[in-house]
């Protein structure tokens, strides 16, 4: 039984989905430090044909954890991210199918930064129809705080003899204690999709990175790009790269 880990990203990029896809169960690193400037709190869509970041203002002190970690409310920032996917996105193929139940999910005055990112992510998973089983890592009591450790820990926790990695835990993960504590480690191999992008006023299709008219194709954006543009399902996940293989 294969399992990832992963702290709550904000709306994340298809890389992320890619991952819970691939896995029996995905557990949401929530209890660990927030760190400013990195995706806990913000991800990348286009604006005006540009990629542009939309960003959650949050309330934090030094140290806190991402189930800590307040969202301001002194800004209208729920009415900003709505207004701006919508804007921008409004003549995506998919955009009417999903634009409702996106504002569903930003709506709400959620508890805390975690909640709202796990939402998000449900959300998406919802939209492509994915139906990996998921935890969040603060429902585990006593975990180690080593961070190789910790995840042993969850693996043992829900019962995972395989622990799937991203790409680049090669950097900082000892396998000799996975091999150790007898779980299997294993790397994500992702290549990002080059699929059909809204930019602006246009609609192209690549073949490549970049089409006769110059345009250039944008990844790494949030997953809400290749939902608009692709659609949602079993025929999203194909198209986007994130179906099991």
């Amino acid at each position: 039984m294969k399992c990832a880990i992963h702290q709550p990203q904000f709306l994340p990029w298809l890389g992320y989905l890619h991952k819970i896809n691939n896995v029996d169960k995905f557990v949401f690193l929530d209890n660990v430090q927030f760190k400013k400037n990195e995706f806990q709190n913000r991800n990348r869509l286009l604006v005006a044909g540009a990629a542009r970041w939309l960003t959650v203002p949050v309330s934090f002190h030094f140290g806190d954890t991402l189930m800590e970690t307040r969202i301001a409310e002194s800004v209208p920032w729920r009415k900003k991210i709505i207004h701006a996917v919508d804007l921008n996105y409004a003549k995506t193929p998919y955009c009417k199918e999903f634009m409702e139940s996106f504002g569903r999910v930003i709506e709400p005055k959620w508890e805390s930064l975690a909640e709202l990112n796990e939402a998000t992510v449900r959300w998406l998973m919802k939209c492509f129809d994915m139906h990996t089983e998921t935890f969040t890592s603060s429902q585990f009591p006593e975990l180690s705080p080593e961070p190789t450790q910790r995840l042993i820990d969850i693996c043992r926790r829900v019962g995972a003899d395989t622990y799937l990695s991203g790409a680049g835990g090669q950097n900082y993960l000892e396998p000799a204690e996975f091999e150790k504590a007898g779980i299997k480690l294993e790397f994500q191999q992702f290549e990002h999709p080059v699929y059909p992008q809204h930019h602006g006023s246009r609609f192209t299709v690549y073949s490549s990175r970049f089409t006769e008219e110059g345009t250039v194709f944008v990844p790494c954006l949030s997953a809400i790009d290749g939902l608009f543009n692709c659609g949602g399902g079993a025929a999203g996940r194909k198209m986007l790269k994130i179906e099991t293989q």
